[in-house]
């Protein structure tokens, strides 16, 4: 019985002996990742690197980020300040919160910095989108999109977003059960970027069998870049996303008829300046940049969809608020039943309510946290360097949530962005959802056109109410929403509610 006794002892100790040297072995191999990031200091430059962690070798503090969620960031700048350093997603990096130090980042495209998204963004993305083009490829492609969003354009596009949002809003009501808003959300969005956006005629399996690869896509492009078996990395980076497993090279013969220079694929195809870039574009680059679309449209306008029914479920008063505006712009009748006919843009631009709603939503929620730079030459900001070859990420959200101009930052007030008050008008760094410079989101008008017209169908065509008992907690990845996709029940206002009209896939299926 001694001797057994003595084995356990024995056994514990060997056991705490080896848990030590685990411990010491951690603590030297993490101080001398920290040693190795703290010898990248430019020795030319007399300040001194951004305080932080780098945390653990190889992996950083991705493990943190994925935890903490909102905290992670809030509760690094409190310590460091607005200025620290990290390592996210097998990358060292600078995060940067405040107008005035986003203001310099921004506006030093070029010279001081360059775009660089994570490896598994660029890698997923592909390298001939407008998010990884650079220098006189990016002017040329930002300049087709450009025709894609233009005034004209968006006017086509708005009787089709105003069907496709009627004919899902019917579905919702006429679901028997709660719905979860989020995943409905992406297959809203996902449905207009293809066949509005694009053009694309899809039969609905299709759809959805493209859409389900498509959202294994979106949850691994801010992914850990190891290509391991079984990783999410490698399950997408096999994915033909561009070929016969989404169905693409079909949904373009279908939609040949379609492909006009109102839609992405004909203005790639048609409207691309060859004069300026020398040569046409390739099927792979037809491909990456229908796909970038397709994320940019789909991702963060979905994200922001949820956050606009979440907003309007916690604050009703804001919901009459919106339906008074619209009674008293002729679009919802005084019983409450929606008035016959098609939005159009000169009717949405008199609604001054429905923006600062639509701002709000924006600025408390903003889809995606901030943007990505790699800098081109070390340079000063909030006293320290910022060493050449680093990687830079400015905050959007956190430069919101700690903006002197508004007041109150964690309410929900709409009208903050009113005439009489105005927050957002002192600084143009202050506010800037969509971010700024050169880089400016190129879909920002779509975005915030498909918010407002389903907030206006939301207030004339639909009740709906929380289907739990409290609101859910909010999770930041890979893109913001909550973290049960927000369970909501929805119901028409009237039995004409649940009735798909005839002429919706007519509509659709027409030329743009």
């Amino acid at each position: 019985m001694l001797f057994e006794g003595l084995e356990l002892v024995s056994a514990l100790a060997t056991l705490a002996a080896c848990l030590v040297s685990v411990t010491l072995l951690l603590a030297v191999s993490q101080q001398l990742w920290q040693l190795r990031w703290a010898a990248t200091r430019d020795k030319s430059c007399k300040l001194p690197i951004p305080k932080g962690s780098m945390g653990f070798p190889l992996i950083g503090e991705t493990g943190h980020w994925l935890l903490q969620g909102p905290g992670f960031q809030s509760s690094r700048r409190e310590k460091y300040g607005n200025v620290f350093k990290t390592h996210l997603l097998g990358r060292p990096l600078i995060r940067v919160t405040g107008a005035e130090n986003v203001r310099k980042i921004l506006m030093g495209e070029h010279h001081l910095v360059s775009t660089e998204w994570p490896r598994s963004t660029r890698m997923l993305l592909g390298p001939n989108t407008v998010s990884n083009s650079i220098g006189d490829i990016h002017r040329n492609k930002r300049k087709v999109y450009s025709k894609i969003f233009s005034h004209e354009a968006l006017e086509s596009y708005l009787p089709k977003i105003q069907l496709v949002i009627q004919d899902t809003l019917r579905a919702w009501s006429s679901h028997p059960e709660a719905i979860n808003v989020y995943q409905e959300a992406q297959k809203l969005t996902f449905r207009m970027a293809i066949r509005v956006l694009l053009g694309f005629s899809i039969p609905e399996e299709d759809l959805g069998q493209l859409f389900e690869v498509y959202q294994q896509f979106v949850e691994n492009v801010f992914s850990l870049p190891v290509d391991l078996p079984f990783s999410g990395y490698r399950r997408v980076s096999m994915q033909d996303l561009g070929g016969e497993k989404t169905g693409y090279p079909r949904a373009h013969r279908q939609g040949g008829e379609q492909l006009t220079t109102k839609t992405v694929m004909g203005l790639q195809s048609s409207a691309w300046p060859q004069e300026e870039h020398g040569k046409e574009m390739t099927m792979q680059e037809l491909k990456d940049g229908t796909l970038e679309l397709i994320f940019a449209a789909y991702a963060t306008t979905a994200s922001a969809s949820t956050s606009l029914i979440m907003q309007l479920l916690k604050h009703p008063a804001v919901l009459e608020k919106l339906r008074e505006e619209l009674r008293a712009h002729g679009i919802l009748h005084g019983g409450g039943c929606p008035c016959e006919g098609t939005l159009h843009l000169s009717t949405l631009s008199r609604l001054h309510y429905l923006d600062c709603v639509i701002k709000e939503v924006m600025r408390l929620f903003t889809p995606i946290s901030g943007g990505y730079r790699t800098v081109l030459q070390t340079f000063e900001l909030d006293g320290f360097q910022i060493p050449k070859g680093w990687s830079v990420m400015y905050s959007i959200r956190d430069t919101h949530d700690t903006a002197p101009v508004f007041k109150d930052v964690t309410v929900f007030d709409p009208d903050r962005f009113s005439q009489a008050r105005s927050e957002d008008k002192d600084g143009r760094f202050h506010y800037l959802p969509f971010g700024g410079g050169v880089r400016t989101c190129l879909g920002k008008h779509l975005a915030k056109l498909f918010l407002k017209v389903l907030a206006v169908e939301l207030a004339s065509t639909s009740r709906f109410e929380l289907a739990t008992r409290t609101f859910p907690r909010i999770t930041l990845v890979p893109i913001l929403h909550p973290v049960d996709g927000l369970s909501v029940k929805f119901f028409g206002l009237d039995s004409n509610q649940n009735k798909i009209l005839p002429e919706t896939e007519a509509m659709l299926s027409a030329t743009v």
